[in-house]
């Protein structure tokens, strides 16, 4: 039997909407990296990008367990000698909702020109609206 090798043709990219209310940030973003990649279809190849696009609204309502909100850092670097910009969830969530989650989902995705790919078929949106309606989303419920 040979090996099953997905060709362009092959592959039908899905648009998933998913709710971010309430949901613990890690858990939501390893299942979203998921569905990026393409790992819960039987045509999964790892050199292709099989994955469906999956549109988050309410992200602003994401959450973390713990300590997390105040003890978790995240860092920027500007280019220049001490140009080094440390905040937390709590700071980043309030200012920038999606960079949080888009992080979070950026860590768990091949790093290189297929993973890059992979993470623009993300769409974060805080709020219930998106301006995805006309791909008719299909909803992915999580267990929290």
């Amino acid at each position: 039997m040979k090996t099953f090798s997905a060709k362009p043709s092959d592959i039908t990219q899905d648009w998933i909407l998913v709710d971010g209310t309430d949901q613990i940030l890690g858990r939501l973003a390893s299942q979203i990296a998921s569905r990026l990649r393409g790992k819960h279809k039987a045509i999964f190849t790892p050199h292709m990008d099989t994955g469906d696009f999956v549109i988050v609204t309410n992200v602003e309502k994401l959450r973390v367990t713990g300590k997390k909100a105040f003890q978790k850092t995240y860092f920027r670097h500007s280019g220049y000698p001490g140009g080094i910009s440390e905040t937390n969830f709590e700071k980043l969530q309030d200012k920038y909702p999606d960079r949080v989650l888009k992080h979070a989902v950026k860590g768990m995705l091949p790093k290189g020109p297929l993973g890059y790919a992979m993470l623009k078929k993300l769409k974060c949106y805080t709020g219930d609206a998106h301006p995805h309606a006309a791909q008719q989303p299909k909803t992915l419920i999580l267990t929290k």
